[in-house]
């Protein structure tokens, strides 16, 4: 019998949290202390992968800055193994990406994009990594439910859901049938529950052994196991980090003995990684330089502390929509909002780290009648969840919704209840206007036909600007705008 370890480190979802924070008086995170974990354990072990499931793009200045290039850049410091594709690795365009991968001195694989009139994928959609005897299987999965990004490129195709998924995964194992894969891995960005979803589809015959995913920001106190199928992520940024410490039959080409455990990255367990601290210090100065400028006051710290509510944060913004733009009703999403709170003092930096997609936002004719199915599909409490899109409604609005009936009880627009019949004008983002169809179960042809789109703006990150600039002691508070009843 050959039993050979093998320890397989992993992350997710670390969206540009570069930097070290402060708390309970020690530093927590950060890609120094993260890389001097894993150049430890790189040094006192002999066989070590670490492998990134999706979404190293985003949420910070050093990364929207520089497009996601300085991100590349810290990223080949931290020298991750293999990496796949997360919805924000495209939200600097399908091109850009296809650069991005180019930069990578590390693979990023996705079996999902293909030109569709060839069927021709734009990326590997796997890799077998052979390290010290032991053949390593990885492939990368996401969905089109998840990439709703790309949905108006009509030349590049997606999966639809994870039942394609799987079938993938089939085809793409059995073309390894004659090679001695020792364990199969899975980097899907597709979030938990799907993640599940996806082992009771797939055939133990397959021999899939692990899926280690990210996009719910899931935290586990030990990994779900289904069909044999060890699944698990590491949360969200750069405070933890996934740890497996496998043994593996290579003659069977089974998992012998399973230990995992997330790691914290603080200064307990991690020393510092003193060059990969200078690469981020130096695209650090850079940006303060740029974004230090102070641009309002608030009159109190605003918060956004969960996308699934209504929030401080979430009322100024889709209020300033709606002021400066003319709408009826604003509906900002939820999700635009990247940081938990803001404020007194908001500098430049704060602004494009908490509302860093500027994009357009267009002017759209809704019916009464599909008001109300809007806002009945959107919170319905199946889609309690960060998997599903929700809204923060500007002032003058409020929804009422009874859980237990899955109705709406009161919908008020400009302060009165909304009739079926007549037309009002909506303000919404780029991304949400692109899937109207799985956000609100309305296509977009539907709504189309009461009037033509029209941009009120290209970038609502620069209105949300110019507001600060010529404002000062702001304030907002959570006033019952969305309220739920029963069950």
């Amino acid at each position: 019998m050959a039993h050979k370890k093998l320890v397989l480190l992993h992350s997710n979802d670390m969206h540009g949290d570069f930097l070290s924070k402060d708390k309970d008086t020690k530093l927590i995170g950060g890609v120094s202390m993260l890389s001097g974990y894993v150049n430890r354990v790189r040094s006192t072990e002999d066989t070590v992968l670490y492998a990134i499931a999706g979404d190293m793009l985003q949420g910070s200045l050093i990364d929207s800055e520089y497009k996601g290039i300085s991100t590349m850049e810290i990223m080949n410091y931290l020298g991750p193994d293999i990496a796949c594709v997360g919805n924000h690795e495209v939200d600097y365009g399908l091109a850009h990406l296809l650069f991005l991968e180019k930069y990578a001195k590390f693979p990023i694989i996705s079996a999902n994009f293909y030109i569709k009139n060839q069927n021709t994928r734009l990326l590997n959609p796997s890799k077998l990594i052979e390290i010290d005897g032991l053949k390593i299987l990885f492939i990368g999965i996401i969905t089109e439910s998840i990439l709703d990004s790309i949905k108006a490129d009509t030349l590049i195709g997606t999966f639809i859901d994870v039942k394609d998924a799987a079938q993938e995964v089939a085809k793409i194992c059995n073309a390894y049938r004659t090679t001695d894969v020792d364990l199969t891995v899975l980097l899907t960005h597709i979030g938990f529950e799907n993640d599940l979803e996806l082992a009771k589809l797939l055939d133990p015959a397959l021999g899939v052994d692990l899926i280690i995913g990210g996009h719910s920001h899931t935290i586990l106190q030990k990994p779900a196991e289904v069909h044999g199928i060890r699944i698990t992520q590491a949360g969200v940024g750069t405070i933890q980090l996934g740890r497996f410490d496998l043994v593996i039959d290579s003659d069977t080409n089974a998992i012998v003995s399973s230990h995992w455990q997330l790691v914290p990255i603080d200064e307990n367990h991690c020393p510092h990684d003193p060059v990969l601290e200078e690469v981020i210090h130096r695209y650090q100065d850079q940006v303060d330089a740029k974004y230090k400028r102070i641009l309002t006051r608030f009159t109190k710290t605003l918060t956004h502390p969960s996308r699934l509510v209504e929030t401080e944060l979430g009322n100024l913004f889709a209020d300033i929509g709606k002021e400066l733009l003319g709408v009826d009703l604003m509906l900002l999403g939820s999700g635009s909002l990247r940081k938990s709170e803001m404020g007194p003092i908001v500098t430049m930096a704060d602004l494009y780290a908490i509302f860093p997609f500027a994009e357009a936002v267009h002017q759209l004719k809704l019916t009464g009648r599909q008001l109300k199915h809007l806002f009945t599909t959107v919170m319905d409490p199946q889609k309690d969840t960060t998997s599903y899109e929700h809204y923060q409604l500007s002032q003058g609005s409020q929804i009422i919704y009874d859980n237990t009936n899955r109705r709406i009880t009161s919908l008020i627009i400009n302060g009165e209840p909304v009739e079926d019949e007549r037309l009002y004008k909506v303000g919404i983002q780029t991304y949400h206007i692109n899937n109207t169809d799985r956000f609100w179960d309305i296509p977009l042809s539907e709504i189309l036909a009461n009037g033509k789109s029209v941009v009120l703006c290209t970038s609502m990150t620069d209105i949300i600007e110019e507001y600060f600039m010529t404002h000062t002691n702001l304030k907002a508070k959570v006033e019952g705008r969305i309220q739920r009843i029963g069950g």
